[in-house]
């Protein structure tokens, strides 16, 4: 007999697959092999020790401070350890117990989902002269040519802006914003390509995304994620696709000194009051972005992207957008036109923990690397 260690991030369907395991044994099994790490906040002592107790009970297990079981301290913070069969157990166990329990077994039901692991790259193109990255910068003809290569080289969505939202930056009348981006979505139209990629406007400018979706645009890319309602009733009304970003302050002083009790939970409240005003207007489609540099800090923007599964609870695909960002700079001091190795790092890593689409100035690069990524994930 011999035997070898598999990667914690194999693919284990394959395997039971390739074993031979029936369809039925490969659900149930599924379900054991995912590993589920839950950081519960705030909870009541006794709660804690309840939980501590039926996690046990079903070969989980749950963190928590050592004077936990005696009560000293009335509310603690605990670490969940389960996988999706026990989660699922938990969340029933849950619904009878005092203590809040009733309210954390809602939650624990929805952290049971699996990670989609195709991608779809989406790249960018600016028509204004202040984007971060020069290399972003097109107009006319030249944009689009970018825009051909790109689509070329595998990008599922083009995303225009007109406006730079980099730390510090202006904003513009809607008028010039308009100037900027017309002649390049009227290229769009005339040229057919919106039948070969899906095509995004950068913008909360309800004139500018009037005038995108009339020409054959499909998707709302707003980083103020519907602050306007008047970009939600216009979003609405073509059926469009709309990006939810979460954005602490403007881009004008989001980076002056950003702070949150903690991160990921600000986040995934903004995420769920954000969601219900989009579906008050009727929007269905929507996309989840968590802003990584929109008013965050370095820690804050690691921590996003290391635990970005969470957000997967939502049931919408979600989108990342580090490319050659300043996050980058601030792990190890790199120029803008040097960025992409750290953006791809960020990048896989993200894809790794549930983000589908990324948003990238460097197409070819991306879709070559994500491509070798997805063929690791399905080889058993």
């Amino acid at each position: 007999m011999k035997c070898y260690k598999l990667s914690s991030t194999t693919n284990v369907a394959l395997v039971f697959d390739a074993l031979g395991v029936t369809k039925e044994g490969i659900s149930i099994l599924k379900q054991k092999a995912h590993v589920n790490f839950v950081y519960i906040k705030d909870l009541k002592a006794p709660a804690a020790n309840i939980l501590k107790q039926d996690a046990l009970s079903i070969g989980a297990d749950l963190a928590v401070p050592k004077e936990t079981i005696t009560c000293k301290t009335p509310v603690v913070d605990a670490l969940l350890i389960a996988n999706d069969k026990q989660l699922k157990e938990l969340s029933l166990k849950e619904k009878i117990q005092p203590f809040g329990l009733k309210d954390l077994a809602k939650k624990l039901g929805e952290f049971v989902f699996t990670c989609k692991d195709d991608f779809v790259v989406m790249g960018v193109i600016n028509t204004n002269e202040d984007s971060f990255f020069e290399g972003s910068r097109f107009s006319g003809e030249k944009a689009l040519k970018h825009i051909e290569e790109m689509i070329e080289s595998g990008a599922g969505i083009i995303d225009l802006g007109g406006v730079s939202s980099r730390p510090g930056s202006l904003g513009v009348s809607e008028e010039e914003e308009l100037s900027r981006i017309a002649p390049i979505v009227d290229l769009i139209a005339k040229n057919n390509l919106t039948c070969k990629a899906k095509f995004s406007l950068d913008s909360y400018s309800p004139l500018c995304l009037e005038y995108a979706l009339s020409r054959g645009f499909s998707i709302v890319n707003d980083i103020t994620a519907l602050s306007n309602d008047d970009v939600a009733r216009v979003a609405a009304r073509y059926h469009a696709t709309v990006v939810l970003m979460h954005m602490q302050g403007e881009p004008s002083s989001m980076q002056e000194m950003p702070h949150y009790d903690n991160v990921m939970l600000a986040v995934d409240a903004f995420f769920e009051e954000r969601i219900e005003k989009a579906k008050r207007f009727g929007i269905e489609n929507i996309i989840l972005d968590v802003g990584i540099g929109f008013g965050k800090t370095l820690e804050q923007n690691l921590q996003l992207l290391q635990h970005h599964e969470h957000f997967l609870r939502f049931g919408y695909p979600l989108l990342v957008g580090a490319s050659r960002k300043s996050m980058i700079d601030k792990i190890i001091p790199t120029p803008i036109s040097e960025r992409l190795p750290g953006t791809l790092a960020l990048h896989l890593k993200a894809y790794e923990h549930g983000a589908t689409i990324l948003r990238a100035h460097d197409v070819k690069a991306h879709v070559q690397a994500l491509s070798v990524l997805h063929a690791l994930h399905h080889t058993v």
